[in-house]
């Protein structure tokens, strides 16, 4: 059963936020949490991410970026990152996750690119690709959720 996921980045202010929105609003019941592999820790969600999430009426403003951390990934059923270098970071600080952490691409053979300082468009791009992504696990992730 899958009551946890974690979704990781490495600021925890672009991507992970972006994406743990998503998951949360197709998968009720789940606890969806962000972090970063190296998160600018305090720091408010990037401008671009909120007004993109609003856009589709979800409202991220309230995040606060964090750093991955033990119990996060204690807790996780499942986690997800936006690279493979991600991937094996989290597995590397934590090697009792793997089989547990994917890069969110990884059925699609991509990773999500990084938006950060890098201007409206990328956003929108990663945006794009965290559906992509997402639609690809959404019909797996629910089989497993009750």
């Amino acid at each position: 059963m899958l009551k946890n996921i974690l979704v990781i980045c490495e600021g925890n202010i672009c991507r992970s936020p972006m994406a743990q929105a998503l998951l949360a609003s197709r998968l009720p019941g789940v606890n969806v949490i962000s972090a970063g592999c190296a998160a600018l820790a305090g720091r408010p969600v990037d401008e671009f991410a909120v007004e993109l999430m609003a856009e589709r009426s979800i409202d991220i403003r309230d995040h606060v970026a964090v750093n991955m951390n033990l119990e996060q990934v204690r807790m996780a059923d499942l986690v997800l990152t936006m690279s493979n270098a991600q991937s094996k970071t989290v597995e590397a600080r934590y090697p009792f996750a793997k089989g547990k952490v994917y890069c969110i691409g990884a059925p699609l053979g991509i990773e999500v690119a990084d938006p950060y300082r890098r201007g409206r468009d990328a956003f929108v791009s990663s945006l794009n690709q965290i559906d992509r992504c997402i639609a690809v696990w959404i019909e797996d992730l629910k089989k497993v959720i009750s």
